[in-house]
Formats: structure tokens, C-alpha cells, sequence
């Protein structure tokens, strides 16, 4: 059983703004709540941290006044972005996602508005958790639990900010008045390094996986801490390092978890998106849902994902296509094509499916990892979506390995990844009107072990190579790109001169950015990010 978000109102103090001679004017009203009693009750700690974690779960922009106002999926950037997939549905449909994949999108682009805006709404929510929770009287080891979880969130947000937009404002308190055109933002470096000391402390205070209760599944643990610390390594050393982070750190960051004993990976690959596999023992986080008969609203518990990457011909929106380019990179009889992307006349949840390819889909191709069978409310979808699974942790471990000299052990992990791959069966609902795992009949000599003779950039190109399919349509292969240097010539020279235009340079590879929310910039007096 996993937890579920419940959106509480955190209250703010009106202390200050009045004074009185009397001492019974003084006292706090009976029954009522303020920012001063809330965490004072256990019951409300909890209820405020899981408010934060609630503006994870946003799949739209919020105004901070419950209105929704464009969507936000991080495959819009993770996918989209990449060589991977193209926007998707009818060419005219949601014109701001296809400007941030030409890379002409401006200020006032609704998309990167959106995850502005969410993010920023969980940084204040974290700071006024963290700011009262400080010297809550609640029993000290919930209390550091709940703060390891509000510097997660915390680190976690200013983190997916980081990647779009570079250098960041930082906040540790809630913003004030006073903070109102006197924030600047911070370098890219000050701001990886905001993140990273969240991520360590979150990593101090929380429990391991198995010290949650099976109703508190899904909540930040020491291993997600320690796996996004360990991705935020990873970026900086692809991007801008001006620190000096090492391979051996990275190394050392995934041993831990390693030795932690709290993860492996799912015997069947074909199973890991499926809702039983939900916070197992592959996943380091993931974002929390669940089905409901709301539509929509902020009161929603389930999530718009799969309805907007479903088959236009059965009940979705038919976005983030995948592209031939994904297709072929898929080995010969990999059974992990199947579980990432279907096509017309492939089975999915007991379908047949049609895809309308031209005029409702841009590569006849869509995300087979997001198709389930239609909920209640196509908005309440409860499929959980995967952040960070121990696949990547241990690829990232391969990688760190490689460029140490311990070729042997990162060939071992990557015949590790392998050998699960080969083992999948065809995803869950593969034969007509079932919903039942069939065999994939893979024959033996398919995703044959990586050679002890290939080595170096060999070896490199390999794990590069496993990430993008194993990890394929899990919004994750822009990021890869941009560190690894290989973005900008994915492109087409129109496209690819326009990103780069848009690009900060960072001391390894440059990062092509997002532009800044205009009202962001006129409001706060920031410096918007170059070529917007």
C-alpha cells in the first residue's frame, strides 16, 4: 500500500502586524490553527510534508490560486527534447511543447512557465515545513524523518529546475516581502551545490526503504537521496565541474546503495511499469497516484500521464512519440522494444491498436511504458511514475567503473542489465482481449555479454548504449545527451544553431536552456538565460 498525498492549507502567521497591551489579546485563538501550534501535532507534520510531495504529482502548472494553467511532464523535456521522440498528436495541437523542441520558445512559453511554478510552490512548502519543524516539540525521530523528507523534495525540485533553466534563485525560508526584487540568481555551480547539500542531509535524516510501514511506501529514503546526489554528480561532471567531482565519487555513492540491501532488480523487465511492481524493490522513487472519480482540479489524487500519451484511437491524447531513431537502436529480438513502444496492429491491454499515423501521431510509433487499461476518469490514472530505478544506479555505477579502470566489473553489470532484458517476457495484455504476460520466445543468441575485448570508448559507447534502451521513454536520454556531449549534433542545423544560441557554457559541455517565465524576470528583476 502506498501513501497518498492529501493537500493540507499551511497556515501563515499574522504575527507582527498587530500589538496589543493585553495579555489576553496576546494568546493564540482556541481552536484554531496557526503556523505556530500546526507541527506542534504529529498528525499535521505529516499532513504538511505530504502537501509537498502533492506538488510533485502536478501535471499541470499551478497559479498558486488552484488553477490549472498549462501542463507538466518531465518527458517533455527528457523525451521530447531528445532524439528519442517528437511532440506527437495533431501537428497543431499544443503549439508551446513543439516551440520547446525547435528551440523557439520565449518568456512567456506555458510549458516552462508551469514547472516554475510547481517547483517553486514545493521550495515554499519545504521551507515552511523545515522553518517550523525546527523546534517542533514531536518525537525527534519523526520530526528528522520529516525533515530528511522536505530536504529531498526540496533538493529534488530545485534539481529538475536546474536542468532547464540553469543557475537558480535559492531560497531557505520562505520568501518574504522583502525578498521581492532583492533575490538574484545564483551561478550553476552555487546552485548544484544548494542541491547537493540538501540531498546529503536528506540522505543523514531519512530510513532505509525498509524502515517505512507498507502504508508509508513511496516516501524519500536514504537511497533516493543518495541516487538523485549521485545523478547530480553525474550531470556536473558531463556539464560544468568547476568542484571537481570524480568518478570514484560516483562510484562510492552507488556502492553504498549497492551494499544497502534494499534494492535488485525486477526478474521480469516487461513488469517494472506495471501497477503490482509499484515502490519494489527496483525503485529508488517514484511519484505517488492513485485512481479516483475526480476530473479535474487540484483535489485530484491520479495523474493525466497516460491519458495524454495514449492512442488518440482508444482514450488518449497520442503525445510523446517515439521516434525510428529509439526503434533502431534496439538490438535484434530485444524484448525491451516491446515493452517501450508499440505501433499499429500490436496488442496493448488486450487491444489491437491503430494509430492514425500521419495526421494524429508524428512517427507511428507511441509509449507502450505509459499505456494502461483505461481508469474510471482517463484524468485519474493511478500508475505511478519512476524517477529513479536501480537500473539506472547500477549503470551509473558501470559508467563510474569504466572510467576508473574497472572494465571487468562495469562488463559484469552491464551482462547483469542484459541478462533481465533477455529473460522479459512480451508486456502484460500482449494477446487479444488478455491481460496476461506471454512468452517473448527470445532466442538464446539475442543480447549476446559484452566481451572482455570491448574496452575503452568501446566500453563507454556500450553503457551509453544500454542506457538509452533499457532506460528508453523514461524521460532521462536529454540529459544523457547534453553531458555526454552528443546533443547539439543530433539535430538539424536550424534546430541545432538555434539551441545552441540558447546554450550556457558549462566547462565541460554546454547546456542549452529553457527562457525564464517573463513575469519571472520583469517581477523579480532576474537575468533571463541567453537568446530570450
Amino acid at each position: 500500500m502506498k501513501f497518498k498525498y492529501i493537500i493540507v492549507a499551511l497556515l501563515l502567521a499574522t504575527s507582527g502586524t498587530m500589538q496589543s497591551c493585553s495579555d489576553f489579546l496576546d494568546k493564540n485563538p482556541l481552536g484554531q490553527d496557526t503556523d505556530q501550534n500546526f507541527y506542534t501535532d504529529p498528525n499535521n507534520a505529516i499532513l504538511a510534508v505530504n502537501a509537498a510531495y502533492d506538488v510533485l504529482a502536478y501535471d499541470e502548472g499551478n497559479d498558486g490560486l488552484g488553477n490549472y494553467v498549462n501542463h507538466n511532464y518531465e518527458w517533455m523535456f527528457g523525451d521530447v527534447l531528445s532524439e528519442d521522440a517528437e511532440k506527437g498528436s495533431t501537428p497543431g495541437d499544443m503549439p508551446p511543447l513543439q516551440e520547446l523542441k525547435e528551440w523557439r520558445a520565449t518568456g512567456t512559453n506555458t510549458i516552462a512557465q508551469a514547472v516554475w511554478q510547481n517547483m517553486f510552490q514545493a521550495i515554499y512548502r519545504t521551507n515552511l515545513l523545515l522553518q517550523n519543524l525546527e523546534n517542533s516539540p514531536i518525537d525527534a525521530t519523526l520530526k528528522n524523518r520529516l525533515m530528511g523528507e522536505a530536504y529531498f523534495i526540496r533538493g529534488y525540485s530545485y534539481f529538475y529546475m536546474l536542468r532547464l533553466y540553469g543557475g537558480l534563485p535559492l531560497f531557505t525560508k520562505p520568501v518574504q516581502p522583502s525578498d521581492y526584487s532583492n533575490t538574484k540568481r545564483s551561478t550553476l555551480s552555487e546552485t548544484y551545490a544548494f542541491i547537493e547539500a540538501d540531498f546529503k542531509k536528506a540522505a543523514e535524516l531519512l530510513p532505509e526503504k525498509n524502515a517505512y510501514e507498507a502504508a508509508d511506501a513511496g516516501r524519500a529514503t536514504k537511497g533516493a537521496a543518495n541516487g538523485f546526489l549521485a545523478r547530480a554528480i553525474l550531470y556536473q561532471m558531463g556539464t560544468d565541474n568547476p568542484r571537481g567531482h570524480t568518478w570514484k565519487e560516483l562510484y562510492d555513492l552507488t556502492d553504498v546503495i549497492a551494499k544497502s540491501g534494499q534494492y535488485a532488480l525486477t526478474d521480469n523487465y516487461a513488469a517494472i511499469q506495471e501497477g503490482e511492481n509499484e515502490n519494489n524493490a527496483e525503485s529508488l522513487f517514484e511519484i505517488q497516484f492513485a485512481e479516483s472519480n475526480v476530473t479535474w482540479g487540484i483535489q485530484r489524487s491520479g495523474t493525466n500521464n497516460n491519458q495524454i500519451q495514449n492512442n488518440r484511437n482508444t482514450w488518449g491524447w497520442g503525445f510523446n512519440n517515439p521516434t525510428q531513431s529509439l526503434v533502431n537502436a534496439f538490438e535484434a529480438n530485444d524484448p525491451r522494444k516491446a515493452a517501450t513502444i508499440y505501433k499499429t496492429g500490436d496488442i496493448v491491454t488486450g487491444i489491437e491498436q491503430v494509430i492514425n499515423f500521419p495526421s494524429e501521431n508524428s512517427t507511428g510509433f507511441l509509449n507502450r511504458k505509459a499505456a494502461i487499461i483505461k481508469p474510471t476518469q482517463p484524468s485519474q490514472s493511478p500508475q505511478n511514475i519512476r524517477k529513479l530505478r536501480y537500473a539506472d544506479v547500477l549503470l551509473m555505477r558501470a559508467e563510474a567503473a569504466a572510467h576508473l579502470g574497472n572494465e571487468s566489473e562495469a562488463r559484469t553489470i552491464l551482462n547483469q542489465i542484459r541478462d533481465r532484458a533477455r529473460k522479459s517476457t512480451l508486456p502484460k495484455g500482449s494477446k487479444l482481449n488478455t491481460m496476461t504476460y506471454e512468452p517473448a520466445n527470445t532466442p538464446a543468441s539475442a543480447l549476446p555479454p559484452i566481451a572482455a575485448t570491448v574496452t575503452g570508448t568501446a566500453l563507454l559507447d556500450a553503457i551509453y548504449h544500454e542506457r538509452r534502451v533499457e532506460l528508453g521513454m523514461e524521460a532521462l536520454h536529454f540529459w544523457d545527451q547534453v553531458r555526454t556531449g552528443t546533443y547539439f549534433n543530433s539535430l538539424p542545423a536550424s534546430i541545432r544553431s538555434s539551441a545552441m544560441s540558447h546554450s550556457i557554457k558549462g566547462s565541460v559541455n554546454s547546456i542549452p536552456v529553457l527562457p525564464i517565465p517573463a513575469n519571472e524576470v520583469q517581477s523579480w528583476g532576474l537575468e533571463q538565460n541567453p537568446g530570450y
